[in-house]
């Protein structure tokens, strides 16, 4: 059997989050793999991976911060909000001032209600949006909080009658980077798209970890299962008669540990559960000690 655990892979540009999955089967040698958080299939980075027990903490690690380098055009739109769709709009962007871009960015910044793009993997009456749109069907979508933490400008280019932001966006679980682009643009009145995006992290997950399928190919790393749950989580300590409790499913008393996953370890430090505190109590969200 394949070890339990992440690994961390550079997800190379033109491939889905899917292909990459399919690939690791092959390479961990197990049909149990699965990733937390779609890629589209123009972005690179990290991509969390999960092989065996660890594919159920992927739900988990999913709803963890998330850092994106990006790259908006601003001056072109698009039907897809990025640099894969057709264009769908043109507007001269040789006025707009870096005094606007960052007051632009700046009302992007925080809290914010975002509208999903019209292609996206979101299920709108059972079919995915992505589906309907592109049967030319007009998707109505919901706006839903997200929110970013961070929206750095790290350079603002004129390029003739378009304008190229690079940018640095730390945000949570949810947010679609494509939208602040279309958003940004559209605050400023010449539409925007998304050119480049590349994924540094997921959690405490960064890219510095992570490895291209090439390298992957030459030696399958994983990162253990318990070293996984300790840098993403919480820990806790148990004694013997707790670790007997939490492996078959009871619950302990909450400690105040927060409100997220707590990963919670036996007296020899193996990985037991991931449990989660409700008012006095502790509940476990997976057991791993089978």
């Amino acid at each position: 059997m394949a070890e339990s655990g992440l690994i961390i892979v550079d997800k190379p540009g033109e491939w889905t989050s899917h292909d990459v999955v399919a690939r690791m089967r092959r390479l961990a040698g197990t049909r149990r793999v699965g990733h937390a958080g779609t890629l589209d299939p123009m972005a690179t980075g990290v991509l969390v991976v999960g092989v065996e027990k660890a594919t159920r903490l992927l739900g988990h690690l999913a709803l963890t911060e998330k850092v994106y380098e990006a790259g908006i055009r601003l001056g072109v739109s698009t039907n897809t909000d990025d640099a894969e769709g057709e264009v769908t709009a043109t507007a001269s962007a040789e006025g707009v001032t870096e005094a606007e871009v960052r007051k632009g960015v700046e009302a992007l910044t925080g809290e914010i209600l975002q509208i999903p793009p019209q292609v996206s993997a979101i299920k709108v009456n059972g079919q995915r949006a992505y589906k309907m749109a592109r049967a030319g069907e007009e998707v109505e979508l919901a706006a839903r909080p997200v929110t970013v933490h961070a929206f750095e400008v790290r350079a603002i280019r004129h390029e003739g009658a378009t304008v190229d932001v690079d940018a640095v966006i730390t945000c949570s679980s949810g947010t679609y980077i494509r939208a602040l682009a279309r958003d940004l643009g559209a605050a400023l009145g010449v539409g925007g798209h998304l050119t480049r995006l590349r994924r540094t992290r997921v959690g405490p997950y960064d890219v510095s970890m992570a490895r291209t399928l090439d390298q992957l190919a030459e030696e399958c790393v994983v990162l253990p299962i318990g070293e996984a749950v300790a840098a993403a989580f919480p820990r806790r300590d148990v004694t013997a008669e707790e670790a007997r409790v939490v492996a078959h499913g009871g619950r302990l008393p909450a400690l105040g540990l927060g409100p997220g996953p707590i990963g919670v370890f036996g007296p020899g430090g193996e990985l037991l559960a991931l449990v989660e505190e409700s008012g006095r109590t502790a509940r476990p969200l997976a057991v791993f000690a089978n």
